[in-house]
């Protein structure tokens, strides 16, 4: 944390000598929507202001660009959290930096590699997909800071400047530190990014590049005891005090660690000019992770079943992961662009040692080179964008594909409507193939394991006027989850175990998902809508009928539009449905047969925008002030009560 407290001074420091070397120009008063005497000025300030916020870029691994926007709206604030996106559909544990229980599911991340696994701990894990770069005419800050239940804070601090018109650096520091309301449930996490974007001053090479280091540390109570989740859904006054609650245990956690350095660079062997409008590229991409999870407790407990160590256990696996990318690129207007490439990956995955349990070996290591084949292609004809992409693993004992194809068209200004197809084929998480403990129900090795084949539809229409609607249908062949067994030993205390396992029936998810805003004067109703049905396979994948979030606010200007202002309250719901358990051992979930009741919460914001700081106020939950709490976010793990939450997002332009 101490390294959070410098990069954020530092930073504050530097944004500080940018707010007063921004004073008086005209970007602040704008954005602001500030009031000029002379009509003809005032328009000629908001001309150079716009032009100058579309300046400071930011650009996605997939060279898609958006600008800095410092305005305020509902959809930002329901960004303003924790993982800093939205997380509409996702259930949040009772303490900030814990997992979340998913409500619904999508499967945008699809690939022809298998995961790492501990995908409870992966939520605020950033993938190199999550890494912007940027380029600014300025130097550009960000500070964001959000209280946190008990004793700590939640800061992300980010800088970036272009040292040269063709490179910029950037800089950025995310922590947390939450104590949390029940006993041993301390969250304590840290994100460092540092990204360089390059082009040589001919413009022929380009080099987008970044370095990340995580560490995601969570205390464990396994939950409730049967006694305290009794008197908690009871609401027995003396629970009021939560650190009072009875949990499981006290003395374990769990931890995640990433250190990760992407490079994506190309050269242009000939570039388009005004004789020859084609042009061909040399593309690498290179990705070397490292992770390492590790669930350590210092006495153990039977709720696990037997254990080869009965204090002080500890147990760590690690995983390197290097893939290089290499191909080349044509492109030509008519034609479009067509990509074809090879890539090599290995993967290392393991252990230090190797388990002996019932006469079953169960190996350290899982090492694999794979090499693939693929191809990307984009075009525009006739106004629909054509996007299609496809690997293909040219490996006998760890065989996959990925393929996607997206077409986009866009009616009017206002209007738009797209489909996609997806199909992969991936071996299931490492994980489910091969995982060691202390405690010895928590080993295995699955080298039989089928992959996970999957195959998704999925078309939307995005309108002004009407809203937004998504619609997918998916099916997964083998789909691959932990489940609970019984007990085969009736002597244990234990009664049933938890193991990874895979569906002999194919999985049918249906999802529909309708976005609508209306105004009304200075008022506004947000409207977030999830239908999702299982139409097979539901005994493995459980999600509740309908999801649904309503923000209405009012909405003004005050003290002459130097002040912007929302407030309102934002309803959450869901329906009835078997809720998946949290196993701290893995940090995964699991599919258990308990049903679990829906429930709503309300909360009461207050957001205002001044200059380019936005300032946030909650009321979290409020109604439980009345009714009291004794909803869950998972089976023994419960939901959060009322809480007084607020913090800042302020941007600087030097």
């Amino acid at each position: 944390m101490r390294l959070v407290l410098i990069t954020f001074l530092f930073l504050f420091a530097l944004s500080a000598s940018a707010q007063r070397k921004l004073t008086g120009t005209s970007l602040p008063d704008t954005r602001l929507g500030g009031k000029n005497n002379n009509e003809e000025d005032n328009k000629k300030k908001t001309k150079d202001v716009e032009t100058e916020v579309e300046s400071y870029k930011i650009i996605s691994i997939e060279n898609d660009t958006t600008y800095v926007d410092t305005s305020l709206t509902i959809q930002k604030a329901y960004k303003y959290n924790y993982l800093r996106r939205d997380d509409f559909g996702l259930l949040a544990f009772q303490n900030i930096g814990q997992t979340f229980n998913r409500l619904t599911y999508d499967f945008d991340d699809l690939s022809n590699s298998p995961k790492f696994g501990a995908r409870a701990r992966h939520f605020n894990f950033m993938e190199a997909k999550d890494i912007n770069y940027y380029r600014v005419p300025t130097p550009f800050t960000e500070l964001y800071f959000k209280t946190v239940f008990e004793q700590g804070q939640n800061v992300d601090a980010f800088f970036t400047t272009n040292i040269k018109p063709n490179v910029n650096l950037s800089i950025a520091y995310k922590g947390l530190r939450s104590l949390g309301n029940y006993q041993n449930s301390l969250t304590s996490t840290g994100n460092l990014r540092m990204t360089l974007n390059y082009n040589t001053k001919n413009e022929r090479y380009y080099a987008k590049t970044h370095f990340v280091a995580q560490d995601l540390m969570n205390q464990e109570n396994g939950g409730l005891t049967a006694e305290g989740e009794r008197l908690y859904i009871e609401e027995i006054p003396e629970y009021d005090e939560r650190s009072s609650v009875a949990v499981q245990y006290q003395n374990a956690e769990n931890q995640l660690d990433g250190k990760r350095f992407y490079l994506d660079h190309f050269y242009k062997l000939k570039a388009g000019d005004s004789l020859s409008r084609y042009e061909i590229r040399i593309n690498h991409r290179l990705n070397f992770s490292d992770k390492e999870y590790r669930f350590q407790q210092k006495q153990a407990t039977n709720i696990y079943g037997e254990t080869y160590e009965n204090k002080d256990l500890y147990n760590e696996v690690e995983y390197q992961y290097i893939k290089n990318q290499v191909g080349a690129s044509y492109f030509q207007p008519d034609l479009g662009t067509l990509e074809g490439f090879i890539e090599h990956t290995d993967y290392n995955y393991g252990y230090q040692s190797v388990v002996l349990k019932d006469n079953e070996i169960i190996p350290n290591r899982i090492k694999e080179d794979v090499v693939g084949i693929g191809g990307k292609y984009q075009n525009q004809i006739a106004g629909i964008k054509l996007k299609a992409q496809a690997v293909y693993n040219l490996s006998d004992s760890f065989e996959g594909y990925d393929l996607k194809a997206n077409a986009a068209y866009k009616i009017d200004s206002l209007n738009s409507v797209q489909a996609g197809i997806k199909l992969n084929s991936a071996r299931p998480n490492f994980n489910t193939l091969l995982f060691q403990n202390d405690y010895k129900n928590y080993n295995w090795h699955n080298p039989d394991f089928s992959n996970i084949e999957t195959q998704s539809l999925s078309a939307s229409i995005n309108s002004e006027k009407f809203g937004d609607y998504k619609a997918s249908l998916t099916q997964i062949n083998n789909y691959t989850y932990f489940g609970l067994i019984d007990n085969p030993d009736t002597s244990s205390s234990i009664d049933s175990l938890v193991k990874p396992m895979q569906s002999g029936k194919e999985v049918r998810y249906f999802k529909l998902q309708a976005s609508k805003d209306f105004e009304l004067g200075k008022f506004a109703l947000a409207n977030d809508v999830i239908y999702q049905n299982v139409l097979s396979g539901e005994s493995a994948f459980h999600v509740p009928e309908f999801v649904t979030r309503q923000s209405i606010y009012y909405k003004d200007y005050w003290f002459q539009k130097a002040l912007y202002l929302q407030t309102g309250f934002t309803f959450n719901y869901f329906t009835d449905f078997k809720s998946d358990g949290y196993d701290p051992i893995l940090a995964e979930f699991f599919v258990t047969n308990q049903d679990f009741k829906s429930f709503y919460t309300l909360d009461f914001f207050f957001n205002a925008k001044v200059r380019t700081a936005r300032l946030y106020f909650k009321l979290e939950n409020f109604t439980t002030l009345l009714e009291g709490n004794n909803n869950f976010a998972a089976p023994r793990h419960p939901y959060r009560d009322f809480a007084i939450r607020f913090g800042i997002v302020w941007n600087f332009f030097m």
